[in-house]
């Protein structure tokens, strides 16, 4: 497809029943030049087709269990310590990271433990020009107990940590379920935002005319920040799923 080039597609394949190699296939010819969420040996096969990992995978712990958890501190040091030369290798510029559940903590003992686990990989991530992203996700429908699930607190998170390499992924479809406000949110906060995630609100399928989100109009407000990063689309398809993922590219084609 012929596109315009102010947003660079990606698309995450778990929502996708097909083999990688198919979705990387028909993705590059939608005009997709990303295909993410990939583990280190898969990302030859998407560089085999021309195209990047926007955001890659660094450790093979879930998202219930991250950097919230002291006891984790030392696995995921060591994981993102060998991951993240890796990626740079790779050519890629992301690796995503997650707070982990709460299981009691308050946010303000989380995010001190966040601090704590993240500030000597994000000295390993500096020397190789590679950034951390965070995830925000919700915490009251698909990820209960998660405990990045407000932006304030991500960005609580940024300016305690206070650097370059640490940044967060902001899924448009989990922050409308925590607090809406799309627009005004991204502007306010677009300098500690490096990549987005897409969805439709109810139910995270297409985004079209079936949920409450615009995205056209979401995709010209992160234009206008100045935004040069990747958006990825990461909804469920109940229609043929090519045909879904072809009209949300050109969707947010602005």
């Amino acid at each position: 497809m012929a596109l315009k080039g102010n947003i660079r597609h990606s698309v995450c394949p778990w929502c996708y029943t097909m083999p990688l190699e198919d979705l990387i296939i028909a993705a590059k010819e939608m005009g997709i030049t990303s295909v993410e969420l990939l583990n280190p040996d898969q990302w030859p096969l998407v560089a085999k087709h021309g195209l990047t990992c926007a955001m890659a995978n660094a450790t093979s712990l879930r998202l219930e269990t991250g950097f919230n958890d002291l006891s984790l501190h030392a696995q995921l040091l060591k994981d993102y310590s060998l991951n993240i030369p890796k990626a740079a290798e790779a050519g890629l510029q992301n690796v995503i990271c997650f707070s982990g559940n709460r299981n009691g903590l308050s946010d303000a003992q989380g995010l001190e433990n966040c601090a704590r686990g993240l500030e000597p990989i994000l000295n390993v991530a500096a020397r190789h020009n590679i950034t951390v992203c965070m995830e925000l996700l919700n915490s009251r429908v698909d990820h209960k107990d998660y405990q990045c699930d407000h932006t304030a607190w991500g960005v609580a998170l940024c300016e305690k940590l206070g650097s370059e390499n640490f940044k967060l992924l902001y899924d448009i479809y989990h922050m409308q379920i925590m607090e809406g406000d799309v627009i005004a949110t991204i502007r306010q906060n677009k300098k500690y935002i490096a990549h987005y995630h897409t969805g439709g609100v109810p139910g995270r399928h297409e985004i079209d005319t079936t949920q409450e989100l615009y995205y056209p109009a979401i995709m010209e407000a992160i234009v206008a920040t100045g935004y040069k990063g990747f958006v990825a689309q990461e909804f469920i398809p109940v229609k043929d799923p090519l045909t879904s993922l072809r009209a949300a590219v050109q969707l947010c084609d602005v």
